[in-house]
């Protein structure tokens, strides 16, 4: 694979609604496209996670770009390289910067894909040709606005329903979700609002048969979600704290949860998700792929790794209406009825549209083989 250049899209859409976690409240969300470009002109489009802040991990944009620009992207283009999988091992003398990685890694997946004529999600081992798709909802001002969402979201036919907790807005809460849906398949994420110091609280929402609690403590932990695991009956399921094929090894090995989500930004790119999903696989452990408010590029990468076997649970790829007036692909995602068909076209299964991507196009920044030349790496 020869890479000529590197193209970085930096965009800002703003959200449709405003979306609120832990966290905080985001209304406009901040986007880089990473494109490349081969010696034949073809592209290939991935896309970079890391939000404005480094409130989700510590990563963020302008830390995520200075990493492209500086060392990934530089050494990329320096390569020789046969297979995308080859990318991780080229980067790992680089300490951590996972969403600044996938950003290039995906992008030379979908570039692949396109070279070999061939839709990703196949490139990427995939059996699936449609997938079954759930929808994260914040949190709201009030019970009742919430449930109203729920409501609509339900008659669109989305499989699954997770929604935001945090202290003071939990267990009275999913209580009146319940009295209204007692039966819909229903999680909770608590995006590390909690610590063991809450046990008994949370030991109340094993009342509500949800799916599963998301990441309910420490953002890094492995250990203490094994202690609450062992004391709740409610599924934990792990996010933030599974960042490599490692830490979900070391997961696994001590029972700090029976659910895994794998974000493919969070970890590294596809590759290390594949790896994440054959190490799940064999020890039984139930995975779904999660989102990152991510644009069509992200949004449908996401979309062909859950089309391997062992993502058994539906993921957070809504429809790209969801979040936006107008998404920068063609066509847009479309979930009908909680599914998403698989498309057949080579790459991610959808074009960029840079008319589109103009309207919310912030900066483009290149970075050649020139630029490449001048950067010395030592051992």
């Amino acid at each position: 694979m020869n890479f000529e250049k590197i193209l970085l899209h930096r965009l800002k859409m703003k959200m449709k609604t405003p979306f609120t976690t832990s966290f905080g409240t985001q209304i406009d969300r901040y986007v880089t496209i990473v494109e490349i470009i081969d010696e034949n002109g073809l592209s290939g489009f991935g896309e970079c996670v890391a939000g404005e802040d480094p409130l989700y991990s510590e990563e963020f944009m302008d830390s995520a770009l200075v990493a492209i620009k500086k060392y990934f992207g530089p050494l990329l283009l320096q390569s020789n390289l046969s297979h995308p999988k080859e990318v991780t091992e080229l980067f790992k003398p680089f300490k951590r910067n996972m969403m600044a990685k996938s950003g290039l890694e995906t992008a030379v997946w979908d570039l692949y894909a396109k070279q070999q004529g061939l839709p990703l999600y196949k490139v990427l081992g995939g059996e699936k040709t449609e997938v079954e798709v759930g929808i994260s909802l914040g949190l709201e001002k009030s019970d009742d606005i919430i449930i109203e969402k729920i409501r609509e979201k339900v008659e669109e036919g989305y499989k699954r329903i997770k929604v935001k907790i945090k202290p003071g807005r939990d267990v009275e809460m999913i209580r009146a979700i319940r009295e209204v849906f007692p039966d819909i398949p229903l999680m909770a994420d608590a995006n590390s609002a909690y610590t063991l110091d809450d046990i008994e609280l949370l030991k109340q929402l094993d009342e509500f048969n949800l799916m599963m609690i998301e990441q309910p403590l420490g953002s890094t932990d492995i250990v203490d979600h094994a202690t609450l695991q062992k004391a709740i009956k409610t599924p934990v399921c792990l996010d933030e704290s599974i960042d490599s094929y490692e830490n979900a090894k070391a997961a696994i090995e001590l029972g700090s949860c029976e659910i895994i989500n794998v974000k493919v930004g969070r970890v590294g790119g596809l590759a290390e998700s594949i790896k994440i999903h054959d190490l799940a696989k064999e020890n039984k452990i139930p995975l779904w792929c999660g989102g990152m408010l991510e644009a069509g590029v992200g949004r449908l990468t996401n979309i062909a790794i859950t089309t391997l076997p062992n993502f058994v649970l539906p993921g957070d790829t809504a429809s790209s209406s969801r979040y936006w007036e107008e998404d920068i692909i063609t066509p847009e995602v479309v979930a009908e009825n909680g599914v998403v068909q698989l498309s057949d076209k080579p790459g991610i299964g959808a074009e960029v549209d840079f008319e589109k991507m103009k309207k919310v196009l912030i900066q483009t920044d290149e970075i050649t083989k020139e630029d490449a030349l001048e950067m010395v790496f030592f051992d």
